[in-house]
């Protein structure tokens, strides 16, 4: 499980409502309400890394790899050639100088991919492409431009060491060695090495397949006609396209109303293509608080008060026969989004089998005072760069959950911890930097 962040002034371990053993918590956090850590524990603890199985390697880009690849060849497969050229012996250009050059026959031409054995004799040579097979006999290569003569015979105006200009069997991956670990995460530079030893297919978890529904009556599909009192639904476009950027699968359904058998109906439909369910609103207590009024009546799904600014409604559980798990998320823009970066996205790498789960934090110096209630964990809106005095961040003007225009305008979130009032100017913070790869 993720390491806690640390907090100032804190009191005994103790048991919360979720039934797990949280750890000590920030004075200022009021009885019943969960840390952030109690329910990403919760979450964490309530999913398990999707079985690998064998994928086309052109495919696992992002996939963790579930085995340890060996290589059956080596790399370089033979010695070779650095660079066009000619093959030599270096014996036979020991005595050559600009004065008394050594001039030696081109016996034949090595090709690459020929897949012909090649010989050489003392005293020839043999013209050879960049990756193209060392014949029998040669140790060196001249390159082209180093040479005078034809297609017949070649001048040599000095000597060369045995190996110049030589690719040696071997010398990047030897047979047998292992190339990449289990639990590494395939990038293009680690495909390509996986394809240059041969393997078509490797053993890697696959990309989890999330569903996203958005709730509420008032909710349109962008393009579609407002009325007075509608709105577009921005939360469903936004998670899907954090989960796309966590190496996921995205299902974006769209807004579902406020009608319960409605909602029923659609999710339950579409857990046949889910290993996770996303939703975003209905958490409140009215009767048209539909997410939290049809899990809540499943029992399998709990629902907590989170010590977190936006957004501290939150729930997690899973949901009819297939037990699909779900995390629900509140339905303010911002506040959604924060609980996709602090509950959702470590769940999805856990699916997907990658650590960390969590994206690290650095530390950047504040360029703005800020001021905040004691209580919960706020994750302040900000702006991150690294100038030629460091790195700084400097927070978005707003803090409203509700306000999705200036969410666009930040690039990182200060974490202003349960028992801080108050961060000024100059001071060192806990800063999450978004979109970094992690």
């Amino acid at each position: 499980m993720p390491a806690a962040d640390s907090t100032s002034g804190t009191s005994a371990t103790q048991s919360g409502a979720s039934g797990l053993p949280q750890r000590p918590r920030p004075h200022s956090i009021a009885p019943g309400r969960l840390t952030v850590e109690d329910h990403l524990e919760t979450i964490l603890r309530g999913i398990g890394p999707l079985g690998a199985y064998d994928q086309p390697v052109v495919e696992s880009l992002g996939l963790s790899l579930h085995e340890e690849v060996v290589s059956d060849i080596d790399l370089p497969r033979h010695d070779s050639a650095d660079t066009d050229g000619y093959a030599v012996s270096s014996a036979d250009l020991g005595r050559a100088t600009t004065s008394d050059p050594v001039e030696l026959p081109v016996v034949g031409e090595i090709i690459a991919g020929s897949g012909k054995p090649f010989a050489i004799s003392s005293g020839t040579c043999v013209s050879i492409m960049t990756g193209a097979p060392l014949p029998h006999g040669a140790d060196a290569v001249v390159p082209m431009t180093e040479v005078e003569g034809d297609h017949a015979r070649v001048i040599f105006r000095r000597p060369v060491s045995p190996g110049q200009r030589v690719r040696r069997q071997g010398e990047d991956v030897r047979a047998g060695s292992v190339v990449l670990p289990e639990g590494a995460v395939l990038g293009p530079r680690e495909i390509g090495l996986l394809a240059a030893v041969g393997r078509a297919r490797v053993k890697a978890r696959p990309r989890p397949r999330v569903v996203i529904l958005s709730t509420g009556r008032e909710l349109r599909e962008p393009g579609e006609h407002l009325g007075h009192d509608s709105v577009y639904d921005g939360n469903s476009s936004m998670i899907a396209a954090a989960v796309r950027s966590a190496g996921a699968i995205a299902f974006r359904v769209g807004a579902v109303g406020d009608d319960p058998r409605q909602f029923q109906r659609v999710l339950s439909d579409q857990l046949v293509r889910a290993d996770l369910v996303i939703t975003t609103g209905g958490l409140g207590h009215s009767r048209r608080d539909v997410v939290r009024q049809v899990l809540g009546a499943l029992g399998t799904v709990q629902f907590h008060d989170v010590a977190l600014e936006p957004g501290s409604d939150q729930g997690f559980g899973r949901v009819y026969d297939e037990q699909t798990p779900i995390i629900t998320l509140p339905g303010d823009p911002v506040a959604a989004f924060v609980s996709f970066e602090v509950f959702a996205l470590p769940a999805l790498r856990r699916l997907m089998g990658r650590v960390p789960y969590r994206r690290p934090q650095v530390h950047a110096v504040l360029a703005q005072d800020i001021v905040s209630q004691p209580g919960h964990r706020e994750y302040v809106r900000a702006v991150f760069e690294v100038t030629h005095r460091g790195a700084k961040v400097t927070p978005v003007e707003g803090r409203g959950a509700h306000l999705i225009g200036r969410l666009a305008q930040a690039n990182a979130l200060i974490v202003v911890g349960e028992d801080e009032t108050a961060l000024n100017l100059g001071d060192t913070v806990r800063t999450i930097v978004l979109d970094r790869s992690f």
